[in-house]
């Protein structure tokens, strides 16, 4: 290998070393703290309104009630779950199981169509990171300079004060995350009990509180953007799912390179015609980044598509007139074939099939009954005639209230008005408690003159004590044959 391409592979190693490392650590993987510079501008300001509005929901949600029901509680060890003030149970698995295969479609088709926007826009580790733990330390320690400057500084009054100041404000804000977690878990009146009856009659729930409390305050004091970056999947999927068709967050290179590369800012210089690229190298998109990486390298793991590379760029393309862009919303293909971000016929097709997924999910959510019953002939069982007029056939029947209330229920032969249902050691009606699931034997008995098959369909009807019908169940009866 001659000299020249010796040094054409080391140059291109270079390039890309980004590759082999991470944005948020060193070679031998030690930390590199992330100091970022304060976001602001449009993108920043619509991500603000959409963070606070799911801060007002996350906080708000846990003391909305429908019908005494809270809107949605997900007590997994007491196996208790709300959707919009649906009680669900364990019973109601198939429901679970379509809400499951329903989340990783649409996880794929999401990223496959829009990337990483859930990261930036959405989730709660972002939220909370960038929009709570971030804007108390730019109050407290300043913006980036300050910021790295306060970290070399030795241990005077001025750091004691700030760090205790901030560390403090962040153990609070962590210990209320904690109890909207537990609010949502266990539900706003266990939490209250909690609150009124004091932590030593509640030791487990209060310890797990504290747990809880110290997880955040790791996450968000110290950990931070390593959350997304090491152990988050999501940023993996990416790297599976998203193809030259993507939206993401990405530098127009051919734009901001084109002949000559990027070079400084001159006053009345004409770009373009030099074949100089439109960015002037001022690292305004690598301080803003709260993973530390430049855009400018292309789709990258850390890369949480948050936008604030976008608003830095537009920033200052505005102020050398020089037209904003530069780094926006757009797929490589766009970038490569130079076109603008329009919805194309598959983004179009994969949101319509993401919307039919969430509605076929949200009507199964509506459409399930608050009984649910079960009636199956016993095994080893046959028709019985007795008198010569009257058949008769044993069923085993499971009845489950998913209500959060203690009901009367009863059985009416809908099929046949002059059958009879007789239950098997058990009284008419049924007293059932909430979430209670009761089996039993019932005997059915029809007049062999309202049979027509030797395998009749017979349809069962469970009603209230208000004899409103509250479930159906259709099942066969054995009979001779006719």
């Amino acid at each position: 290998m001659s000299e020249n391409e010796n040094k054409d592979k080391l140059l291109e190693e270079e390039i890309n070393s980004f590759r082999n490392t991470i944005g948020t650590a060193d070679r031998s993987g030690n930390r590199k703290w992330v100091f970022a510079k304060k976001p602001s501008g449009k993108y920043f300001n619509y991500r603000s309104i959409v963070a606070y509005l799911l801060l007002a929901f996350l906080i708000i949600t846990p003391f909305i009630k429908i019908g005494g029901n809270p809107l949605f509680k997900f007590d997994v060890i007491n196996r208790e779950f709300y959707i919009f003030s649906y009680p669900f149970f364990t019973s109601d698995f198939a429901i679970f199981a379509i809400g499951m295969v329903t989340t990783m479609v649409f996880i794929i088709l999401f990223t496959v169509v829009y990337g990483r926007i859930f990261c930036g826009w959405i989730c709660p580790q972002t939220i909370f990171l960038e929009m709570v733990f971030r804007r108390i330390e730019f109050w407290i320690d300043g913006d980036r300079n300050k910021q790295m400057k306060l970290a070399k500084q030795e241990w005077d009054e001025e750091k004691i004060r700030k760090r205790l100041l901030k560390w403090t404000i962040y153990a609070i804000i962590s210990f209320i995350i904690a109890n909207i977690l537990f609010a949502w878990i266990i539900g706003i009146d266990a939490l209250k009990e909690l609150v009124v009856e004091g932590p030593i009659e509640h030791l487990s729930t209060f310890a797990g509180l504290l747990i809880f409390t110290g997880l955040f305050y790791f996450v968000f004091t110290w950990f931070r953007e390593q959350a997304c970056v090491l152990v988050c999947p999501y940023g993996r999927f990416q790297g599976v799912l998203i193809d030259k068709k993507t939206i993401i967050v990405a530098y127009d290179y051919k734009r901001g390179e084109r002949i000559e590369g990027r070079a400084r800012f001159k006053r009345g210089q004409d770009r373009e015609a030099e074949g100089v690229g439109d960015c002037i190298d001022c690292n305004n998109c690598v301080v803003v980044c709260p993973t530390g990486i430049d855009i400018r390298n292309g789709t990258q793991l850390e890369c949480v598509n948050c936008t604030a590379c976008i608003d830095a760029c537009d920033e200052v393309m505005t102020k050398i007139n020089l037209p904003t862009g530069l780094i926006r919303y757009a797929s490589e293909e766009n970038i490569a074939e130079g076109k603008e971000f329009k919805f194309t016929p598959r983004m179009i097709a994969y949101t319509a099939i993401l919307v039919i997924l969430m509605g076929v999910l949200t009507s199964f959510l509506f459409i399930r009954s608050d009984v649910n019953s079960k009636f199956l002939r016993e095994p080893g069982t046959d028709f019985k005639v007795v008198n010569e007029t009257i058949i008769t056939n044993q069923f085993q029947f499971m009845l489950e209230n998913k209500t959060k209330n203690i009901e009367q229920m009863h059985f009416v032969l809908k099929s046949h008005p002059n059958g009879v249902i007789e239950l098997v050691g058990l009284p008419t009606p049924i007293l059932i408690q909430s979430g209670q699931l009761i089996e039993g034997k019932a005997i059915i008995s029809i007049p062999l003159e309202d049979i027509s098959s030797y395998k009749e369909k017979i349809e069962i009807e469970v009603l209230n004590e208000d004899n409103k019908v509250i479930d159906k169940y259709t099942t066969s009866f054995a009979a001779p044959f006719k």
